[in-house]
């Protein structure tokens, strides 16, 4: 596997409702995409820390889309991060799985059209999943950190972080099921693998 070489290049205080977590800058050498790491307090020992792996999402994160649950899971993730007291979050720039703030609003309109979102993806050429975690491992290694217990119900990014040479405990991250997503949801589940509860998702839709 071909590692991706990222360097750290700055941190500075981030003050939120929840508490005052550390910011902190990455840059991938080869693409000169730009990743953040956000901590709260000593990440790096030996017991598992709790942890998210997020990836941009400009319509749920910033734009408080109901189309998906992003935007719910990020700031759950702070929540339980704060909570704990000790935590990372690792915010990627990898929009629409992978494929790109422009193409995600091509696949919403294929979406309105009556695909689905593995539908959507392949219909513009992309695979069902296009992300690549590979920059986790020098974020990770930057804070040494070794064991994680990861926020997510992706089983396909716990095998990746896994493969990275790091431990993984999952710790289920099921928030932002609401009538605009069910359908999204459950295409995850039934066609991506993703742990949810199918009940709940069908159930979203009363």
């Amino acid at each position: 596997m071909n590692q991706s070489v990222i360097e750290f290049q700055a941190s500075c205080a981030l003050p939120t409702e929840w508490a005052t977590f550390e910011l902190h800058a990455f840059k991938e050498v080869s693409s000169g995409k730009e990743h953040l790491a956000i901590t709260l307090g000593q990440v790096g020992a030996s017991e598992p820390v709790l942890a998210r792996i997020h990836s941009e999402c400009m319509t749920g994160d910033t734009l408080f889309s109901l189309r998906c649950d992003c935007g719910p899971q990020l700031k759950s993730a702070f929540e339980k991060i704060a909570k704990e007291g000790r935590g990372i979050l690792l915010y990627l720039r990898q929009e629409g799985r992978g494929i790109g703030l422009v193409n995600k609003i091509k696949a919403y309109q294929l979406q309105e059209k009556g695909a689905d979102t593995v539908q959507a993806n392949r219909l513009l050429g992309f695979k069902d999943d296009q992300r690549n975690y590979d920059v986790c491992k020098g974020m990770l290694e930057h804070f040494q950190i070794r064991s994680l217990k990861l926020l997510t119900n992706n089983p396909d990014k716990i095998i990746a972080i896994e493969e990275l040479g790091f431990e993984v405990l999952r710790t289920e991250h099921h928030v932002g099921m609401n009538p605009f997503n069910a359908n999204y949801l459950e295409t995850k589940e039934v066609k991506m693998g993703h742990l949810l509860s199918l009940s709940e998702v069908l159930g979203s839709k009363d």
